[in-house]
C-alpha cells in the first residue's frame, strides 16, 4: 500500500504506484503520475501534467510542475516529464513547457539537483548530471548527459550545454558550451577540457591525450574558426569525442559557441 501521511493532500485523479511515499504536508495535483518507489519527503508541491519516474526522491519545499514563468504562456496543457532515480533537493523548482517550446520540459535519469536549483520551461536535461546549489537554467536550454553545474551558475535561454561539460560556480553562460568543455567567469569563457571528468568516466588515457591535441588545434590561431572546424573534421575523423564536438558546433543553434581567451589551451 502507498504510504500517504494524513496531512498530505492528494487530489482526485492523481495516479501513483502502490509503493510510493507521500510525506507530511505534501500536495499532489490531479494530473500527476508518480512511478514506483517515488518518495515525496515532506512539504513538496507537485502540480500540472507531471510524471515522475521510479525511485525519484524529492525533498522539502520543492515546487515541481507549476506553470512556466513565461508571459507568453496562456494556459496551454503543457507537461513536465521526470525520469527515474533522480535526487531533487530542498527548494528546487521545475516548470512545465510552453507552446513555443514543444509543450514539454524533460528531465532524464539519475540526476542530482541540489538546493534551490531551477529548470525553466521547455528545458531538455539528459541523465547523470549534477546541479549544485542555486544553479539555474533559463527556458529552452538543452543539457547533455554527465554535465556538471557549479553553485550559483546561470544559463541563458536557448543555450546548449554539451555532454560532460563543466560549468564553474558563479558562471554566467550566454552561449553554447561544447561537449567535454570547461567554462568559468562572470561571462563564461572556455578554459579547456573537463579532463578530470573524462578520467572519472573511464576514458582511455591515449584518447584523452588525442582529444587535447585536437582541442588545441580547433581553438588555435590558424585561419578562421569555421576553417579550423572543417580541417579538424578531416584530421580527427577517427576520434569519436572530437567528432561529437564537431557535430555539436555544426548543429543549428540560436547561440554561438563559447570561446577561450586568447592563448588559453587545454
Amino acid at each position: 500500500m502507498a504510504q500517504i501521511h494524513p496531512t498530505a493532500v492528494v487530489e482526485r485523479g492523481a495516479e501513483f504506484a502502490d509503493d510510493v511515499t507521500i510525506g507530511p504536508f505534501c500536495h499532489v495535483g490531479a494530473k500527476v503520475r508518480l512511478g514506483p518507489r517515488v518518495e515525496l519527503i515532506s512539504h513538496v508541491a507537485v502540480a500540472g501534467i507531471t510524471s515522475i519516474g521510479a525511485g525519484t526522491r524529492i525533498f522539502p519545499f520543492a515546487s515541481i510542475g507549476q506553470q512556466p514563468q513565461d508571459l507568453k504562456y496562456k494556459g496551454e496543457p503543457s507537461s513536465l516529464e521526470i525520469g527515474a532515480d533522480n535526487l531533487i533537493r530542498e527548494s528546487v523548482s521545475m516548470n512545465t513547457g510552453t507552446e513555443g517550446g514543444g509543450m514539454v520540459t524533460r528531465i532524464g535519469d539519475r540526476n542530482l539537483f541540489m538546493l534551490g536549483s531551477h529548470v525553466a520551461h521547455d528545458c531538455q536535461v539528459g541523465s547523470d548530471t549534477v546541479f549544485a546549489n542555486n544553479a539555474t537554467l533559463g527556458g529552452h536550454v538543452i543539457v547533455g548527459d554527465f554535465a556538471i553545474f557549479g553553485g550559483l551558475s546561470a544559463v541563458h535561454q536557448f543555450c546548449r550545454i554539451g555532454q560532460y561539460a563543466m560549468i564553474g560556480g558563479l558562471t554566467g553562460v550566454e552561449h553554447d558550451v561544447i561537449p567535454f568543455g570547461t567554462v568559468t567567469g562572470d561571462r563564461a569563457r572556455l578554459n579547456g577540457l573537463n579532463l578530470r571528468g573524462l578520467q572519472r568516466r573511464g576514458f582511455d588515457v591515449a584518447e584523452i591525450r588525442a582529444l587535447r591535441q585536437a582541442y588545441d588545434f580547433l581553438f588555435g590561431d590558424e585561419g578562421t574558426f569555421a576553417e579550423r572546424v572543417e580541417l579538424a573534421a578531416e584530421r580527427y575523423a577517427e576520434l569519436k569525442p572530437m567528432m561529437e564536438i564537431i557535430g555539436f558546433i555544426r548543429a543549428d543553434s540560436k547561440r554561438r559557441i563559447v570561446q577561450p581567451e586568447a592563448g588559453h589551451g587545454a
